[in-house]
């Protein structure tokens, strides 16, 4: 069970963190999660170009270990990334120790500078945050697509994030195996949904 929005109690309890881009302008802020991925990640590269929009990629250093092509492609497509750990550590179940050595771990895999951090599940103690706020951005969101819910149809999917995108959104997707099908889906349609409301889409700037 999970909330499509993030509910004004819960900006307000970790008022650290960014939920979304406080504007006017018609601008969206595109974010996946867990990649890259071939194939998944190369299908997002693709149907962003299409709509000329720029998005932001939170990766797992390992993935980037595995995948460094896909991983060039998304820098030269001119995205920005941001760090998402390298072994996608659930930061309640982790000693703080190894979460923040293996959030270095993923800065080294990355090799390019950005001060973005999301933690994985969206999951990271105060003792941690602390640590992570003095050098990073935790960015959080404002819209969960829910596109790795086995038990949400890709309609739904669209349908809600369609619902509660706004002005300065800050948008959840993943471009990971699991989440393949919803997003897959889901994003095509959503872009073009908010295209024709006179929405852009912009990379959150890495530094």
């Amino acid at each position: 069970m999970f909330l499509h929005y993030s509910p004004f109690w819960l900006r307000v309890f970790f008022p650290g963190f960014i939920w979304r881009v406080p504007t006017q302008e018609k601008t969206i802020y595109l974010t996946f999660d867990d990649g890259p991925i071939p194939e998944i990640t190369e299908f997002v590269l693709e149907t962003l170009e299409q709509y000329h929009a720029k998005a932001t990629f939170f990766c797992i250093g390992d993935n980037v270990r595995k995948h460094p092509y896909v991983f060039s492609k998304v820098l030269e497509s001119g995205h920005s990334v941001g760090n998402h750990t390298f072994n996608h550590m659930n930061g309640w179940k982790t000693d703080n120790d190894v979460y923040l050595e293996n959030i270095k771990k993923c800065d080294e895999q990355l090799k390019i500078p950005t001060n973005l951090f999301r933690p994985p599940y969206g999951r990271i103690k105060n003792s941690q945050s602390r640590f992570v706020l003095k050098e990073r951005k935790i960015i959080m969101w404002d819209v969960l697509s829910g596109d790795f819910s086995a038990s949400l149809t890709p309609e739904t999917c669209l349908r809600k994030t369609i619902r509660h995108a706004r002005e300065g959104s800050i948008i959840l997707f993943h471009d990971s195996i699991k989440s393949s099908k919803n997003m897959q889906y889901a994003l095509p349609r959503f872009l073009d949904s908010m295209a024709e409301k006179g929405y852009g889409f912009e990379a959150l700037p890495m530094i």
